[in-house]
């Protein structure tokens, strides 16, 4: 083989980081495909490689025979004897073959296109084999180029994708930027294997906050549950398995540095740290934080809490477009139902009056209320709520008793809740209607400031003079002169 092959080889396995042998085995692979078009045997056909000469031997063993019946496999005994004087019959002898002028151009253009393909599907299997061990790890690289959105990373020994749906939304890359990602899955395709990354995966957050806090990597502080909505808010319940240590103040770091770090990694994406708790109703509590929770209504058959916060608070706990109570929920695994203080009384007020003692219902003797109440059924209201296992675990009533009794009770309840919100409809109808009656008067009362409006001030009857041509003049004359008569008497007397 040339020196300038070896070369070549060498170059190959540099450039798509194979091991050179795997490179060699590639090739003697493709000499023996050349060879099975020329020869009708090849199995006595085999390869070595003179390190020192740095050359790939192609070596045909064949029997020495007094008399060739295949050629392909046998060798006459002088024709043995020119290689190795000392060669018998019976002996084998290896002949060395020329294939770069055995096989002709067109063979050796063959073994060239199979070199190619052996070559590549060598290097997709060494990519296949290296990432697939790190599935659910952080990778560092290098954007390379950016297709349809998708941004194509380079790796160093590989290259992977980071699909659209994957980056965190409002976030731009150009060709050079340094990228951190999670490998999510490595696939195999027709094109070889693909390297799937993301960013918007929990995990994504879990291994960033390994890398930013000691305690995390070590494992004393453990981050027990992640809710995330990519690019907006992300909240972090971490537990501490040494009391000494406060999981919250040593993810955040010294003046944030930590959290921070984090925090420019995730394209300035908020982030809440929050104590965890074994304790659901605590959990949540602290989930829905900085809202102040008042009272907490727990109901374990449906995973479900009613949490009431106080008025001026409502707004906060529930977050921008109900943010923060997605998140609280997926957090701890609760749906949580975020009323106002106000809105909580009013619901307790209501329940306590549409509340039936468990006695007013059909059916129901002194005996069976007694037993009902001391398994926590005081109500209809309780008991419509119960399942049938649980009554039919009461002394003396049977499965068809049960159920017909539930059905009462579930009947009687709608019947309730249908009264009063037609009482509520009622109410609020006749609330609206005063509403529009006020807002008419006020509509009705404003006026023009003309000559027709009368203000509070002019609200007196205008006194008219009398028509004088009604009024003969002696008459006026008369009545003055009376007048002045009077007047002077009175001076005199005084």
């Amino acid at each position: 083989m040339a020196f300038d092959m070896i070369e070549a080889m060498t170059l190959i396995a540099r450039e798509k980081n194979l091991e050179f042998d795997a490179v060699l085995e590639t090739l003697q692979v493709s000499l023996l495909a050349a060879a099975k078009k020329k020869y009708t045997f090849t199995d006595n056909i085999s390869f070595r490689f003179d390190r020192k000469a740095n050359e790939l031997l192609m070596i045909a063993t064949k029997q020495v025979v007094t008399e060739i019946k295949d050629p392909d496999i046998e060798i006459t005994l002088t024709d043995a004897q020119e290689m190795d004087p000392e060669a018998q019959v019976g002996d084998e002898i290896d002949i060395y073959i020329d294939y770069e002028f055995e096989f002709g151009r067109n063979a050796i253009m063959a073994a060239k296109q199979i070199l190619i393909q052996k070559v590549r599907e060598a290097e997709r299997d060494r990519i296949y084999n290296e990432f697939i061990d790190k599935v659910n790890t952080l990778v560092s690289g290098v954007v390379q180029q950016i297709d349809k959105g998708n941004v194509i990373v380079n790796l160093g020994r590989g290259e992977a994708i980071l699909p659209v749906k994957e980056q965190i939304p409002r976030e731009k890359f150009r060709q050079g930027d340094r990228i951190r990602a999670f490998i999510l899955d490595v696939q195999k395709s027709m094109r070889g294997p693909q390297v799937i990354l993301s960013r918007v995966n929990n995990e994504f957050i879990r291994h960033l906050f390994a890398l930013e806090v000691p305690e995390i990597y070590e494992r004393v502080i453990e981050i027990k549950a992640i809710a995330r909505e990519p690019g907006e808010r992300a909240k972090v319940a971490v537990l501490s398995s040494d009391d000494r240590i406060d999981p919250v103040g040593a993810c955040v770091g010294i003046k944030g540095v930590r959290v921070q770090s984090i925090v420019r990694e995730l394209n300035n994406e908020r982030i809440d740290i929050v104590p965890y708790s074994s304790n659901s109703e605590l959990f949540v509590t602290r989930a829905l934080a900085p809202a102040k929770v008042v009272n907490i209504e727990v109901d374990y058959n449906e995973t479900k809490m009613t949490v009431a916060v106080e008025d001026d608070k409502l707004s906060l706990a529930i977050g921008r477009n109900g943010q923060n109570a997605r998140l609280a929920s997926k957090l701890t695994g609760w749906k949580v139902n975020i009323v106002s203080e106000t809105e909580h009384n009013e619901s307790k007020h209501r329940e306590a009056e549409m509340l039936v003692p468990i006695s007013q219902l059909d059916g129901v003797g002194t005996r069976l209320q007694e037993r009902l109440v001391d398994i926590d059924i005081s109500s209809v209201q309780r008991l419509a709520q119960t399942s049938i296992e649980t009554l039919v675990k009461v002394e003396g009533l049977g499965e068809k008793s049960a159920e017909k009794l539930l059905e009462r009770a579930k009947t009687l309840v709608g019947q309730i809740e249908e009264g009063y919100r037609k009482h509520e409809e009622e109410d609020k109808k006749a609330v609206d209607e005063k509403k529009t009656v006020e807002v008419k008067l006020k509509a009705e009362d404003i006026f023009e400031d003309d000559e027709s409006y009368v203000t509070e001030i002019d609200d007196v009857p205008e006194v008219t003079a009398p028509d004088c041509d009604d009024v003969e003049d002696e008459d006026i004359e008369a009545s003055v002169t009376e007048d002045e008569i009077s007047e002077e008497e009175d001076s005199e007397s005084k």
